[in-house]
């Protein structure tokens, strides 16, 4: 007959396998749109570039993660309330249920086009129950001396996932762009019927309430904040941005107002939704802000990685533009095997020696690595990149699972659920954060050189006067967008109306593979250097602040009922 010990030993295995399974499927649903998204556009019939339709082209990618962010704190607090395991099973279930939905659109054009951004929100929905519960599962599966392991083949998967769903969106897009979200559907299936059948609910405290003034400011103003980001980089006007208009303006203002507002309320609610007193662990506390600082500095380099392999190197060594979103993918996976060989071991060795060091030590080398990945030519030998994302992907797997095994030990049982999704939140939305940003620096870098470098290009091939004078005066963000739905950017930017007036050869020029890589990688550099010193500077911050977090420090099982009013963080926070 099986015993108590070996029955508990043989279920935390299958907590891992399970929730590592839903975090990575949640994940590579983050980025598989990012390659697939040149054959969804032409399978729906819609043109992305043409103005106006740029929404759609935005919401595709950003919608799941803006739902992500705002959610996963809520879903947190009520998994702590009525049971993690029962709101996690919940996430699987409707995860899979919209995963199908976005495989049977019928429809064409802006029509279809709302209909996936709709479909994404609400599978972004399921993967939030799903994140904001899995860690909090896995704590109270694993003993401490085990935490470090087990969360960190948790956040690993969940971060390399990001990577895979490039290379996955490349291989079955082409095929047919329906099967980037078919392919969820069974193995959602599969996680929902096993979480039901072999997760255990760990027995909760009742009476506790939903804060719901809480939750509607937090998420009005952290929607307000993303939405304003969204628009921001986008044109308004005459204006290569749209950070001046009334519209983002007010978003912003209105954002920070709710979120200032949020903090009040939460002071003052009886059972808050963010736990404001978990910040008095310095464990916690320095954990989330070095996550919400990695993530800053990661998230939106990624879409400047594939740009820069998208738009510049890959047509230049001779990959067509229509080939270039699969092999972005390919030529991306040193940096996913950083991430996996790194996050393992470092969450094992954290469980030994204290998470300090390796989320230390990962940041540092991260901010080395952004330096090493500068000095590259824009026309780099891939001999020389793909060491340097290797590197990179170290970097950032030795950080981030003894990072959240840090957040996670710090929690009291009671508060992981809310404390993982507080965790979370950083991590999301400052992705959404990090592409706001890295957009703002890459498309301020663009347009110092880029309008006259373009408008020298066209003349010299023919190109009208005027219509060359106009092209190089259309947004840099619109050129970046082409290069990245793996398309001739000068078809888009000239117009095949002026294209069918030149001779052959000028056109063939105009839309090679060549001519555009070579016109922008100088204006493309220079905005690549100020972002790549960004990332530098704040993982440089993210690495003191990690050290901030103090020694190895578990917080007492024994004192977690003095936690409701946070006497007994200040306490036994050790500095």
């Amino acid at each position: 007959m099986e015993t108590r010990r070996e029955s508990s030993e043989k279920y935390k295995w299958v907590v891992l396998s399970n929730t590592t399974l839903g975090v990575l499927m949640a994940t590579i649903d983050q980025s598989i749109m990012l390659i697939a998204l040149p054959d969804i556009f032409r399978g729906i019939k819609i043109d992305p570039l043409i103005p106006g339709n740029s929404f759609y082209l935005l919401w595709m990618i950003l919608s799941f993660m803006v739902v992500t962010s705002v959610l996963v704190v809520a879903f947190g607090r009520l998994g702590d309330m009525y049971g993690r395991v029962r709101m996690y099973n919940l996430g699987f279930a409707v995860y899979t249920f919209f995963s199908l939905l976005l495989t049977i659109t019928w429809m064409s054009g802006t029509s279809a086009a709302i209909w996936l951004i709709v479909m994404r929100v609400f599978q972004g929905v399921g993967a939030a129950l799903l994140m904001a519960n899995s860690a909090a599962i896995l704590t109270d599966a694993f003993p401490e001396n085990q935490r470090g392991m087990a969360l960190g083949i948790n956040q690993v998967a969940g971060i390399s996932g990001s990577f895979l769903g490039l290379v996955l969106g490349g291989v079955l897009a082409p095929i047919q762009w329906r099967l980037i979200f078919l392919v969820s559907v069974p193995v959602g299936l599969f996680g929902t019927i096993w979480a039901y059948l072999k997760l255990k609910e760990v027995p909760r405290r009742h009476g506790a309430k939903l804060d719901i003034p809480g939750n509607l400011t937090f998420a009005f103003g952290l929607i307000g904040i993303m939405v304003a980001i969204t628009y921001g980089i986008q044109p308004h006007g005459t204006s290569t941005m749209g950070w001046t208009s009334p519209f983002v303006l007010g978003l912003l203002s209105t954002g920070l107002i709710l979120l200032i507002m949020f903090g009040f309320v939460e002071k003052r609610a009886h059972d808050p939704m963010f736990k404001l007193s978990l910040f008095r662990i310095r464990a916690f506390s320095a954990g989330s802000i070095s996550t919400l600082l990695a993530s800053v500095g990661r998230g939106g380099l990624m879409f400047m990685l594939i740009i820069w392999l998208q738009g510049i190197w890959l047509p230049l060594h001779g990959y067509s533009f229509e080939r270039t979103p699969l092999w972005a993918g390919i030529y991306m996976l040193p940096l996913t095997a950083g991430f996996l060989i790194a996050g393992p071991i470092s969450g094992f060795l954290s469980d030994r020696f204290g998470s300090r060091p390796f989320a230390t030590g990962g940041m540092m080398v991260a901010a080395f690595s952004f330096f090493l990945l500068e000095l590259l030519p824009v026309n780099f030998s891939y001999a020389e990149f793909s060491p340097l994302l290797l590197l990179n992907g170290l970097a950032m797997g030795a950080f981030a699972a003894p990072n959240r095994a840090g957040v996670m030990n710090s929690l009291p049982a009671k508060h992981r659920g809310v404390g993982s999704g507080m965790n979370s939140t950083f991590q999301n939305a400052a992705q959404v954060l990090s592409i706001g940003i890295f957009f703002t620096l890459m498309i301020v870098g663009l347009s110092t050189h880029l309008p006259e470098t373009m408008y020298n290009g066209l003349v010299s091939n023919g190109v009208p006067h005027s219509d060359a004078l106009r092209a190089s005066h259309l947004p840099p963000v619109s050129m970046l967008f082409a290069a990245f739905l793996g398309q001739s950017p000068i078809k888009h930017i000239v117009g095949s109306q002026v294209l069918g007036t030149l001779t052959r050869s000028q056109q063939s020029t105009l839309i090679g593979n060549s001519f555009f890589p070579n016109l922008i990688s100088k204006p493309f550099g220079d905005g690549l250097r100020t972002a790549f010193n960004f990332s530098i500077i704040v993982c440089l911050i993210a690495a003191v602040t990690s050290w901030l977090r103090g020694g190895k420090y578990h917080f007492p099982e024994d004192s977690i009922e003095d936690t409701a009013e946070g006497r007994s963080e200040d306490k036994l926070a050790k500095l």
